[in-house]
């Protein structure tokens, strides 16, 4: 059986590492849903990640053990916790705030994974470390690769939602996907820069290419 090791999402970063410029080797199309709980509090998010045909069939080369054509739970689910496993150096590529402050994040919970329809789609739960309360400071999500070489989009529409008991006070904001030339700018401007630059904000570069969301809440 072909080790499915070699096609995890961590190990697929590190070997793109290599490359000459930063652009994507993997992409994915993905949903969020920030988690409420019953008091009105932000727990997590849930996300959800539909991966590219060419790195899903790398990724399942050898996973069918019973040749029966069908990717089973439990044949998915070596890769399923070698990703959830290796992606934890990477902070699952989620990134909270708490009025610009990077909020720390909790061990992924409800992980798994299907193949389904010729899509390969991994999904599980990135809790906070402590609940926070919207009302007291703006909330911001942002998926992203810090090195670009996974390319996460939302869809065009419907990519993000909530789920549990958000305050009447409080809205889901999703900012417009940054434009091909804004895109274009912004490689333009990174090309130009060695490779210690740092952008002015508290963010890295890779940032610059998320599209955020956002709860705001009335005072």
């Amino acid at each position: 059986m072909a080790p499915f090791r070699a096609a995890t999402l961590a190990t697929t970063l590190v070997a793109s590492s290599t490359a000459a410029s930063a652009h994507p080797h993997v992409w994915v199309d993905m949903q969020s849903a920030i988690v409420f709980t019953d008091q009105g509090l932000i727990k997590g998010v849930d996300v959800e990640w539909t991966f590219d045909d060419a790195y899903a069939q790398m990724a399942l080369e050898g996973l069918d053990v019973n040749k029966d054509g069908v990717y089973s739970q439990d044949e998915l689910a070596p890769l399923t916790k070698e990703n959830i496993d290796s992606l934890k150096d990477y902070d699952y590529f989620t990134v909270m705030r708490a009025d610009g402050k990077p909020l720390k994040i909790g061990a992924v919970t409800n992980a798994g994974q299907i193949y389904s329809s010729d899509k390969l789609t991994l999904h599980f739960q990135v809790p906070l470390a402590a609940p926070l309360d919207p009302m007291k400071a703006k909330f911001m999500l942002k998926v992203y690769d810090p090195e670009f070489f996974i390319d996460f989009e939302y869809p065009k529409e419907d990519g993000v939602d909530v789920v549990g008991n958000m305050p009447k006070q409080c809205s889901l904001d999703v900012k417009p996907v940054p434009t091909d030339a804004e895109l274009e700018q912004t490689r333009t401007l990174l090309s130009s820069k060695g490779k210690d630059w740092k952008p002015d904000s508290n963010e890295d570069f890779g940032a610059m290419f998320a599209q955020p969301v956002s709860i705001d809440c009335a005072a």
